[in-house]
């Protein structure tokens, strides 16, 4: 799985606007990806700031590449567009509450971390099923990876948001084995490639 880089916009809450990538944007991904790997297929987020760049290598790898907007980064509703200080003053205890996984606390007209969690959950199954024995590079968001993480790694998504970091263009490695008695999955590696320039990608 690949975080997509940096965004146009600075700061704020993203989830579904479509906010392209910036020049340095483009270069962190670029960073992250070795001359040397190989994949059979690409799957992406639909949003720009994960598509376009997914498309750019596709063609230039030769690769299938796939779409799903069940890996777009959780919906914010009213928050998109704030940063996390203008949320906090006027909607704190309900940000706060959210993040904790709070059923009762989604940003206003946005998802709540559990129906999140099993969008995500949801499009894993069935990507994994449809590709497996495949090496696949997922093009997503923090929010996504921290989804993933948290089926992987059989932790509550509100652990795996408070616990997981996921800077701009981070690499989070999975293998998953089918085997007779279901599927195993594991974490290999979290963080950036050996040797990968990071351009302010906290």
């Amino acid at each position: 799985m690949l975080r997509h880089g940096e965004p146009v916009g600075g700061s704020i809450y993203r989830g579904h606007r479509d906010d392209p990538l910036t020049e340095r944007g483009w270069q962190q991904m670029s960073e992250a990806i070795g001359a040397e790997e190989e994949w059979d297929a690409i799957l992406t987020s639909p949003l720009e700031r994960c598509r376009a760049f997914a498309e750019v290598l596709a063609a230039e790898r030769d690769l299938p590449l796939y779409q799903d907007a069940d890996f777009r980064e959780v919906h914010f509703g009213q928050w998109e567009g704030c940063t996390v200080e203008q949320v906090m003053a006027r909607d704190g205890k309900r940000l706060t509450e959210f993040w904790a996984g709070d059923e009762d606390y989604p940003p206003p007209g946005g998802e709540t971390l559990a129906d999140f969690q099993r969008r995500v959950a949801g499009a894993w199954a069935y990507w994994t099923d449809r590709l497996q024995g495949q090496r696949i590079l997922l093009v997503c968001h923090s929010g996504v990876i921290r989804m993933v993480m948290a089926e992987v790694l059989g932790i509550s998504a509100a652990r795996s948001v408070a616990n997981v970091q996921v800077p701009y263009a981070s690499r989070s490695r999975i293998r998953l084995d089918h085997t007779d008695h279901g599927v195993f999955s594991c974490l290999i590696a979290h963080g950036f490639r050996p040797g990968q320039l990071q351009l302010d990608a906290a």
